[in-house]
């Protein structure tokens, strides 16, 4: 029998301990080799519920009430203007004088033809009282008085013409005064004194009321069917609501509006309905106009009671092909996913009308990490919406 020898009986050994090694290290634990992620971190919201005041922004533009364009209805000579341009009128105030000359020297004619038909007419009865009698007597031919009868008649009918003439030269002259038939303020003179006029020439000035003003605004088909919805759904009347305005430097008008007037239909080129309402155009504590006619204003449309409505912050909403959803993540941690119908935008937050309940907490940020289904780990987000 032969001996290994000694050198290649070492390396055997050397062998076989390594393979026992390997042996060992297959048999350790899995847990050893990976440990399982943490979850995800999200931070929620608590959905609240609070005493909100519905809106609806809407682009609008001032109107006023009454304006009036002052204009010749006879023609002469501007004698006299008694404004200063851009000052306040009262009704009845004399704004222009045209010259009267003429129109009194036309009345005074009249007047001669009418005294002058005044005698022909006495005259025209007395012949006719005459052949009356002598008929009677048969002391004349009845076509006798039948031709005093008619004489008499044309007699009549001149005076009366004459006098119509009269009532409108004295109309005439009436119309030489030219006076504000509106409270409101004067705008520009077209025309100074010496100017010529006539009915056919320019307006002599425009007088506009300053208070209250109009407010008209293009409301879409589908948000006035909503309001319409919605009014029904509360048994609220669409019209009581509060209008507010927003000034072209951003300030919120001191006063508020309300609806008078919704267009009877709709514009075929816009699908819009012309809304109007009346506001006063006196700022609160001041006496000055602020409202012009033709401005640009933002039109605030606002519930007139607040209610109660659920809000979550702006940022929780997300939006897919399907629409508006928010992520919920549940009593066991798990993320869920809810279709919710948003309403009104209230500062950093905005209205649920459906979808939510009070106290479910929706996910705020972190959302790009998460997926339904999943367990996270959520933390409370500091308070975004603000005191109610």
């Amino acid at each position: 029998m032969m001996l290994e020898p000694p050198r290649r009986r070492a390396w055997s050994i050397a062998l076989l301990a390594a393979a026992f090694l390997c042996v060992a290290c297959d048999d350790e634990p899995e847990a050893t080799q990976a440990a399982d992620p943490p979850p995800p971190t999200v931070t929620v919201a608590s959905v609240v519920e609070r005493p909100i005041t519905p809106s609806i922004t809407f682009n609008g533009r001032i109107e006023a009430v009454d304006e009036v364009v002052l204009r010749a209805r006879v023609e002469g000579f501007i004698e006299q203007r008694l404004f200063r341009e851009g000052q306040d009128v009262r009704v009845g105030d004399l704004l222009f004088v045209l010259e009267k000359a003429p129109y009194e020297a036309e009345i005074a004619q009249i007047k001669g033809q009418i005294r002058a038909a005044e005698g022909s007419l006495r005259l025209a009865q007395i012949e006719v009282d005459r052949q009356r009698t002598l008929v009677r007597r048969q002391a004349s031919a009845r076509a006798t008085l039948d031709e005093a009868q008619a004489r008499y008649s044309q007699a009549e009918g001149e005076l009366q013409r004459l006098q119509a003439t009269l009532a409108r030269a004295e109309l005439n002259l009436d119309y030489t005064d030219i006076s504000a038939p509106i409270d409101g303020r004067i705008g520009r003179a077209a025309f100074s004194v010496g100017d010529f006029v006539d009915p056919a020439s320019e307006s002599l000035a425009k007088i506009v009321r300053q208070d209250p003003m109009y407010v008209a605004f293009p409301v879409t088909s589908r948000t006035l069917l909503e309001v319409l919805r919605r009014a029904d759904e509360t048994a609220q009347d669409p019209r009581a609501v509060r209008v507010r305005l927003r000034l072209a430097d951003g300030s919120i008008y001191g006063k508020t509006g309300t609806i008078n007037f919704v267009d009877v239909q709709t514009d075929a080129t816009t699908d819009t309905v012309t809304v109007r309402a009346t506001i006063p155009n006196t700022e609160v504590g001041g006496s000055e106009h602020l409202l012009l006619p033709n401005a640009l204003v933002s039109v605030i449309v606002e519930q007139a009671d607040p209610e109660q409505a659920l809000v979550i912050p702006q940022q929780a909403i997300l939006i897919d092909q399907s629409g508006s959803y928010v992520l919920v993540v549940d009593q066991q941690s798990r993320v869920q996913q809810r279709r919710i119908r948003p309403g009104t935008t209230i500062g950093a937050g905005i209205t649920v009308i459906d979808g939510l309940s009070a106290g479910d907490q929706v996910v705020v940020g972190g959302q790009q990490k998460v997926r339904p289904g999943q367990v996270v780990a959520a933390s409370a987000s500091p308070d975004t919406l603000g005191e109610p």
